[in-house]
Order: structure tokens, then sequence, then C-alpha cells
């Protein structure tokens, strides 16, 4: 047997060539931590204030939470599908494709979101020596070439991620030190004791902290694919989360901290972190950050990619969607197909947005919003599918069926919260206009793709029968895997 043959999963993919560094390197670069003080803490602060640092404390305790579910899937088996896989196997089927559904709109819009993110730092680094580039430009820049990456190497997708996202947190660390430093290390009474913070405001802004996450969970779509994935992909999961959740609450609160002398609001700045340089004094300094920026949402978009191709190259593997997603390309072992759909629908849905005059970063606030949505969707379904397959699993506890509880509540406020509850002084405002509608526009996503999938498996039940026997013999053949 040749050594390729030896490396190649029976899908296709490179079997377990991603150490450890590399797992937790997708999830992190899904993050993209560097997007969080540089775009997202301002569109938090809009609405929860001096509760932003508090709110990210909710948002990680949620998260983490719901990452103990995820892991209860992870532990035991590990597929391509992510969560797919998982729910399908503790719900059921339909359960699981409308998952995958769900998962498909949220990686796609993600790296729709980015792809603006990107061009607003490169009109900000390239304005500052005269040039400044259609949007349509750097977006084609950012998403051609993180193709091009996922396309070719798995391996090389993850090292490029990792290292990318090592240097711009680096970078913005030593600016929030420069920052703290200019204020004496003096404590903000203000931040501490919630000055002007509503509970109600706070949970707003939950949603857009919630999407500064998503992607952790991405780490578990390198299943065919992670060295010692039983063990691994857990690490990852929890890692990521608990890793980016304290630098975003740190970040946020020195971001706050340091606007309080600003004649700009946090909240109307374009660019937050090059405010703060000019700030402290260190102007050139947002350069540096804007840079870090762009080369971190080019990871995110590469991580994105990545993750929604490989839920679409599962999915077409059993059947759900056309053959030719689930191909796996014969030399560089990718789901060449299915990253090359993701990356030309996000391009053409940018581009096709911002030529209808949408400014880019109203565009990352919304497909951003949109996308947080089909991720908290798939957090509760996992939360809820957990202890459902440990009792099948006869593995069942008490502290199980508590991570689930919680792990559900905490992601159900953020969700109530999207949609609001009508009343002058309801706790959960409805959120303004366009923001109102986007709920709706994607229960009306999960109702078109229920609706498909019911009549597909209508016209031809033998691909749910072939769907639940490929996802036992994957459940099985990790059930003696050493877990350690």
């Amino acid at each position: 047997m040749s050594e390729l043959k030896k490396r190649t999963s029976i899908y296709g993919l490179r079997s377990y060539c991603l150490t450890f560094p590399e797992v937790i390197a997708q999830s992190i670069a899904n993050i993209a931590p560097t997007v969080t003080p540089t775009v997202n803490a301002a569109l938090v602060f809009a609405s929860a204030g001096n509760g932003t640092w508090l709110t990210y404390v909710f948002a990680t305790t949620g998260l983490v939470l719901v990452s103990l579910n995820i892991n209860q899937f992870a532990r035991r088996f590990a597929s391509s599908g992510s969560f797919y896989s998982y729910i399908a196997r503790g719900l059921g089927p339909t359960a699981g494709v409308i998952t995958g559904w769900a998962l498909i709109l949220g990686y796609v819009l993600t790296t729709i979101a980015v792809l603006c993110a990107f061009a607003n730092y490169g009109e900000v680094l390239l304005g500052a020596v005269g040039v400044h580039p259609s949007p349509l430009f750097l977006f084609a820049i950012c998403a051609g070439i993180s193709w091009y990456i996922a396309y070719k190497d798995i391996q090389l997708s993850t090292i490029v991620m990792l290292a990318l996202e090592g240097i711009s947190i680096g970078a913005i660390l030593l600016l929030g030190l420069i920052v703290l430093g200019k204020h004496g290390f003096a404590i903000d009474t203000a931040q501490l004791t919630l000055q002007g913070t509503q509970p109600g405001s706070i949970v707003s802004g939950l949603v857009l902290a919630v999407f500064s996450y998503v992607g952790f969970e991405s780490a578990t779509t390198l299943g065919d694919e992670a060295q010692k994935p039983l063990r691994n992909i857990p690490r990852a999961v929890i890692m990521s989360t608990v890793i980016c959740g304290l630098f975003f609450v740190v970040l946020s609160y020195i971001e706050v901290l340091g606007f309080k002398e600003h004649t700009t609001p946090l909240n109307k700045s374009e660019a937050p972190l090059n405010d703060l340089a000019n700030l402290a004094g260190v102007g050139f300094f947002g350069l540096v950050i804007s840079l870090g920026a762009m080369v971190s949402l080019f990871a995110c978009a590469l991580a994105s990619i990545n993750a929604g191709g490989r839920i679409l190259f599962a999915m077409a593997r059993h059947k759900i969607f056309h053959a030719s997603l689930g191909r796996a390309h014969g030399k560089n072992q990718t789901p060449h197909v299915a990253v090359t759909l993701v990356a030309l629908v996000a391009f053409l849905l940018a581009a096709s947005t911002t030529l209808l005059g949408v400014k880019v970063l109203d565009n990352y606030a919304y497909f951003g919003t949109i996308a947080t949505y089909g991720f908290l969707f798939v957090y509760i379904l996992v939360a809820i599918a957990s202890p459902v397959y440990l009792w099948h699993e006869h593995q069942l506890r008490a502290v199980d069926v508590l991570y689930s509880v919680l792990a559900v509540v905490f992601m159900v406020i953020p969700a109530i919260g999207s949609v609001g509850i009508p009343g002058e002084n309801s706790l959960f405002p409805v959120p303004a206009s366009p923001y109102n509608i986007f709920p709706y526009l994607f229960l009306l996503y999960l109702v078109v793709g229920g609706g498909w999938f019911i009549m597909l498996r209508l016209r031809r039940p033998e691909i749910i029968e072939q769907m639940e026997k490929d996802l036992e013999a994957v459940h099985t053949r990790f059930g003696d895997m050493k877990k350690v």
C-alpha cells in the first residue's frame, strides 16, 4: 500500500495528519479573536455600554457550557460532519440535516461578514498611503486566496491560520498594555459598577457577543483529519473558547476605558484600535493593528470556508446534496468542490449587496447577526441532543443534564433578545430595523430547508437508512479507540 493510501480516509480526505496546534488553529482562526476588539466590541458597546466586559463574561460562560455538551460527542466519535453528525446521532436524521442546513448558513454568512470587515480594514490601511481600492477588489483578494489554500492543503491552511492569528493577537495585547499604562493601570469604577447599564442592554449585546465566538466548534469538522481526534478535538473546542473569552473580556474593558477621553464614542469609530493607538501617542501602531486585523480576517475567512465546505462534503456523502460536493480531490485530499462553492457564494453575495449600496461595515453587522442565529440554533440543539445521546448510550449522569439545561438557558437568552418582546419597559426590547426582521428571515430559511428535506425523504427513504447506517459505522469505528 502506498504512503498516500495509508494517509487517506475512506472518504478521500487526508487521515490523521493534523497535530493539536493545527486542530486548535482551526477553531481559533474561525473565532478570529482579533475581530472582536477591532470591530465586534464597538457593536456590543452600542447596546451594553459600560457592561460590555460583563456581556463577554456571560457569553464565555454560556459557550463553555455549550462546549461541555459538544465534547460529550467529540470524546466518543469524530466526523467531518461536525454537529450535523452529532445531532443526527442524538436526535435523529431530520434534526441532523436541519442542523447541517443551519451550519451552512452560519459559515457562509460568517465568510461574507469577514470579507466585508477585511475590505473595511484594507481601506483603512491602504487609505493611509493614498490608495483607495474598490471593496469588490478586496473581497476577491481575500476570498480568492482563502479558497486556493483551502482547495490545496488542509495542513497549509491550519499552519497559515495559526501563524497569522498569533502575530495579530500579540500586537493587540501590546497596544492594550500601552493604553493601560497611559491610564496608570487605574481601575475603571464606572465599568465595574455597570454605570448606566440596564439588564436589557446586556441581553441585547449578547447576540453580537456570541458572534465573537462562533466557529469555536469548527475543530469538530476535522474529525477525519486530526491526529488523536477523540483527545485533540475536545481540547481544542474548550481551550479555544476559554482563551478567546479571556482575551475578549480584557480587551473590551481596555477599549471602553481608552475611549472615555475620545470625542468619538467607541460605537461610532470605524477603526477603534487605530483611534486608541493615536490617543496613546503610538499612532504608527494603528497601521500595524490594521494589518493584523486584515490577516486575522483572512484567517477567519479561510477557517469558515474550510468548515462550511466540510459540512457540505459530509452531507453530500449521504446524498443530501449533489454527489459532486462529496468528492475529495485525488491529489490534495481536500473537499475541493464544496470549498469552492462556499467561497464563490460568499464572494457573490458580498459583492451584490455592496453594489446595491450597502456599506461594508453595515454588511458585516447584518450578515454577522443572521449567521449568529444559525449558530445559536445549533448550539441549543447540541445541548438538547447531548443528554439524549448519553441516555441511549447508558452513560447519562445528573451533571450532564445540568450542563445541558444551563447551556440551553444561556443560549435562549440571546435568542429571545434577538427577537425582542414588545412593550415600553420590556427587558427584551424589539431590535431596530432591519435587525427586527432578521430572525424571521432565518426562520423562513429553516422552514424551506426542513420542507425540502421532508420531501426528499418521502421520495427517497433509502437515503435515511443509508445515513443512519453510515453514522452507526462511524460511531462503532471509534467505539474501541483509546480515549486518552
